[in-house]
C-alpha cells in the first residue's frame, strides 16, 4: 500500500490543477499545495525532525494546520494534534507524554501555551499573528524555495497520534500507521460514495478522527477541503453556498445548528447531495428534520472510533433510523454479553451487550501509547472491546445504545439513555434532549431527562408522549429538567457527566413525574 506522502504525490500528478484547499482568500491547487508542503518539510528537516518524532499542534482548522498534517506525512513525523481550546496543563501533559520535539500554535492557543512549561523547552512554531520573540514563523517556512519532497517513510511508518477524551483518567494516545490511515480514508470514500472533485466543509477538527478522514478522503479523489476554522452556523451556510459544497460529514449537533439557523431557509444548499454523521447517535426527530431540509441523495450513519475508524455504517439512515447498520468493508463486529472478557460469549439477537470489533482490521490501531493496562482491557483474543453498548436486531443490523459508563441501573433494570432520547426528540416542542441517571435513595438511580425546549411544554405532556410512544414504564423519565443549553464538547459530543454533576444552566425549576 502507498504511504500517505506517495498518495498525495499521486493525487497531485493525477489532478495538478484541481482545487485542493480553500481558507478565506487563499486557494491552492494540488500542484501549488505540493510546493508549499515541500517548503514546510524543509523547515521540519532544519529543526532536526526525524521519522518517529512528534509535532504537537494546537490549531484550529486553518490551511496551515492541514499543510502541517501533510508535511508530517512526508517527513515521517507523527503529527499529534490537540484541541486548540486546551488549557496549559493539558498541553503540558501531551507534550511530556509524547516527548514532542516542537509545538505549533496560533493566537487562539497562545495564552494557554504561555502556561505550559514544556513550551520553553522545545521550539515553537507560530501560525498567523501569534509570533513571540524567539518563535519560528510558519510564513518563513512556507515562503522558502525547496525541491519537491519525497516520502521519508513507507506504509508501515507512523502517521498520527490522536488523544482520546479523558474523564476519570488522563487521555490516551492513539498512534496510527500510514497504512491504517490510508485504508480508513479509502473506506470513507467508498462508503460515502464520493466522486472525483467533491468539495467538503472542513470544519470537524483536525484533532478528531472525523476531521482527519475528511482531509485525507478529499486528497484521494482530487477534492477540495474548504476550511472553516471554528464552527459558526452562519459562516458554514455561507461557505456551503459560495463554494458549492457537495458533501457534509458532521456530528449531529452541528446539523441541528445548521437547520435551525435563521439563515438556513434563504441559503442555496442545492449542491449538497451527500450527508454523513458520526460521533454520536442522531435522534430520530433531528434525522427527519435534516433529511427534509437537505433532501440528500445519500445519508450515512457512520459508527467508529479513533482507534478503529469504521465499525459499521448504515447508508439508509433515514429509512432505518437508529440503526448503525452492518460492518464496514474493512471490519467484522459482534456484540458480546455484558461483563464478559470472552469475545466468544455472544449476546443473543436483541440482547444488549458490549460491541467488539476485529482488531486486525486494515483501519485499526495496534495499541495505546505507553498504556499497557489500557491495552490489556481493550484487546481480548484478537478483538477490540469498544466500551460501547448495543444490540443486533433480527435483520443483523447494529444499534448503538451508549457507553458502558452511561448505562442507567434503576431498580435493578438496565436502561440505555439513547432510546429515551430518540423518543423525546420526536416531540415537536423538544429542541434537544439528554438523558442521564441521577442518584436516588430508593432506586439507586432515576432516569432524568434534560430538555431544551423549542416551545412551551409541561413535564406531564412529555411523560404522556413517552407513554403513548410505547416506552416501557421503567424507562420513562421520573424527572424532567428544562435547561437553556445541553453541555457538549468542542466537537459537539454530549457531556452527560456535567449533567450528573449539576454543571448546567436550568431554564426553570426542575419538575418531577410519578
Amino acid at each position: 500500500m502507498f504511504d500517505l506522502g506517495t498518495s498525495f504525490i499521486a493525487s497531485a500528478s493525477r489532478d495538478p490543477n484541481a482545487l485542493a484547499i480553500v481558507d478565506g482568500g487563499l486557494r491552492l491547487t494540488y500542484e501549488a499545495w505540493y510546493r508549499t508542503i515541500s517548503a514546510v518539510i524543509s523547515g521540519l528537516n532544519e529543526l532536526g525532525f526525524k521519522p518517529g518524532d512528534h509535532l504537537v499542534t494546537v490549531l484550529q482548522n486553518r490551511w496551515e494546520a492541514a499543510t502541517l498534517h501533510w508535511a508530517c506525512q512526508f517527513a515521517g513525523v507523527i503529527i499529534t494534534p490537540i484541541n486548540w481550546r486546551a488549557k496549559g496543563e493539558e498541553i503540558e501533559y501531551v507534550v511530556e507524554n509524547s516527548r514532542a520535539k516542537a509545538i505549533a500554535f496560533e493566537e487562539a492557543s497562545a495564552a494557554a501555551l504561555a502556561e505550559c512549561p514544556g513550551a520553553s523547552r522545545v521550539p515553537c512554531l507560530a501560525i498567523g499573528a501569534a509570533s513571540r520573540p524567539g518563535d519560528i514563523r510558519f510564513t518563513d517556512w512556507a515562503a522558502r524555495a525547496a525541491a519537491l519532497a519525497q516520502p521519508a517513510v513507507a506504509a508501515d511508518g507512523w502517521s498520527l497520534m490522536l488523544y482520546t477524551s479523558g474523564t476519570t483518567a488522563k487521555p490516551k494516545g492513539v498512534p496510527r500507521r500510514h497504512r491504517a490511515e490510508r485504508a480508513a480514508a479509502i473506506a470513507h470514500v467508498a462508503q460515502n460514495l464520493y466522486a472525483n472533485g467533491e468539495r467538503t466543509l472542513g470544519v470537524m477538527p483536525l484533532y478528531h478522527t472525523m476531521g482527519v478522514r475528511s482531509l485525507l478522503a478529499m486528497s484521494l479523489i482530487g477534492g477540495a477541503f474548504i476550511c472553516l476554522p471554528r464552527f459558526d452556523p452562519a459562516r458554514a451556510l455561507a461557505l456551503i453556498a459560495a463554494e458549492r459544497i457537495t458533501n457534509l460529514y458532521l456530528v449531529p449537533t452541528l446539523y441541528h445548528d445548521l437547520v435551525h439557523h435563521p439563515d438556513f431557509p434563504n441559503t442555496d444548499i442545492s449542491s449538497v447531495r451527500k450527508l454523513g454523521f458520526a460521533g454520536a447517535p442522531m435522534p430520530d426527530g433531528l434525522l427527519a428534520q435534516v433529511s427534509d431540509a437537505f433532501k440528500p441523495d445519500l445519508f450515512v450513519n457512520h459508527y467508529g472510533s479513533s482507534e478503529i475508524y469504521t465499525f459499521t455504517l448504515n447508508q439508509r439512515a433515514v429509512q432505518k433510523p437508529g440503526s448503525a447498520g452492518r460492518a464496514g468493508i474493512n471490519q467484522m463486529i459482534r456484540v458480546v454479553k455484558l461483563g464478559t472478557t470472552d469475545p466468544a460469549q455472544l449476546a443473543a439477537p436483541g440482547e444488549e451487550g458490549e460491541i467488539a470489533a476485529l482488531a486486525s482490521s486494515d483501519e485499526a490501531f495496534e495499541g495505546y501509547w505507553n498504556r499497557p493496562e489500557a491495552d490489556a482491557k481493550a484487546f481480548r483474543n484478537g478483538w477490540y472491546f469498544s466500551g460501547d453498548t448495543g444490540y443486533i436486531d433480527d435483520q443483523g443490523e447494529l444499534y448503538v445504545t451508549g457507553r458502558m459508563d452511561d448505562m442507567i441501573i434503576t431498580g435493578g433494570e438496565n436502561v440505555s439513555p439513547v432510546e429515551i432520547e430518540s423518543c423525546l426528540s420526536l416531540h415537536p416542542a423538544v429542541s434537544e434532549v439528554a438523558v442521564v441517571g441521577l442518584p436516588d435513595e430508593r432506586w439507586g438511580r432515576i432516569v432524568a431527562a434534560f430538555i431544551k425546549r423549542r416551545s412551551a411544554i409541561a413535564p406531564e405532556q412529555l411523560d404522556e408522549h413517552c407513554r403513548i410512544s410505547g416506552l416501557a414504564n421503567f424507562k420513562r423519565p421520573r424527572r424532567y429538567i428544562f435547561v437553556g443549553d445541553i453541555p457538549k464538547s468542542p466537537v459537539g459530543k454530549l457531556l452527560r457527566r456535567k449533567l450528573v454533576e449539576g454543571e448546567y444552566a436550568p431554564e426553570g425549576a426542575a419538575s418531577e413525574t410519578a
